[in-house]
């Protein structure tokens, strides 16, 4: 890629083979860059310190620091990476805490490496990925007790936007791309962006993850 620079990546995961997969696979597109890998969520700080990553494949169940609370922390950072979490199942109930905790998204272990090798360079380039089938699985497996709190939640957000902005909102909530919302609401992408920019401020949420989360958790 003459002239870009190579997307940085940190592996985070507890299983060697996996990061010796991961860091395999990856090594083989031009796009990206294999900076690191760690073993346990206690050592992302210091390893995003050592390395300066743009995305780190973060393991969710790990023996130490697990990935949701790892992702927590680097969220709190002036100039965070983006997160992917990694995980073996798709309905994983922690899936949902990671996403609210700030990740960008998540894949499953076994996609395919052209998927996972898309997914780190739409993230980087800030798309998050967020599949609506499996976020509507994984609603599914929330405990039933949370869901009017979720809902209230959400509501309280929402009742912050305009009217196009709501509209904006909940085509981030099916999972349209910036180009699928500028052609359905006869927009620019660049206007697109700025509204979503626009809407994470009034909500106080940290990414456009989070903002299809509460779009899924109160439908508009």
């Amino acid at each position: 890629m003459a002239g870009v620079s190579a997307v940085r990546v940190l592996v985070v995961d507890d299983d060697p083979l996996v990061r010796a997969g991961l860091t395999l696979m990856l090594k083989g597109a031009d796009e990206l860059v294999v900076v690191g890998g760690v073993a346990d969520g206690a050592e992302v700080a210091a390893a995003v310190d050592a390395y300066a990553p743009d995305v780190v494949l973060m393991d969710i169940r790990m023996p130490g620091l697990n990935g949701i609370d790892a992702t927590r922390l680097l969220r709190r950072r002036s100039d965070p990476p983006h997160v992917i979490m990694l995980t073996t199942f798709d309905a994983d109930e922690h899936v949902f805490g990671a996403l609210r905790a700030g990740a960008s998204g998540f894949l499953l272990k076994d996609t395919p490496p052209e998927g996972i090798v898309d997914a780190v360079l739409r993230v980087a380039a800030g798309e998050p990925i967020l599949s609506p089938g499996v976020t509507r699985r994984l609603i599914a497996h929330l405990a039933p007790e949370a869901e009017d709190r979720r809902r209230d939640d959400a509501r309280r957000l929402l009742s912050r936007l305009s009217d196009r902005e709501r509209e904006v909102a909940a085509a981030v909530g099916r999972g349209a791309s910036n180009a699928d919302i500028a052609a359905e609401l006869h927009m620019s992408v660049g206007t697109v962006k700025s509204y979503i920019s626009r809407i994470l401020t009034k909500t106080g949420l940290d990414n456009r993850v989070q903002l299809a989360l509460i779009a899924h958790d109160n439908p508009l």
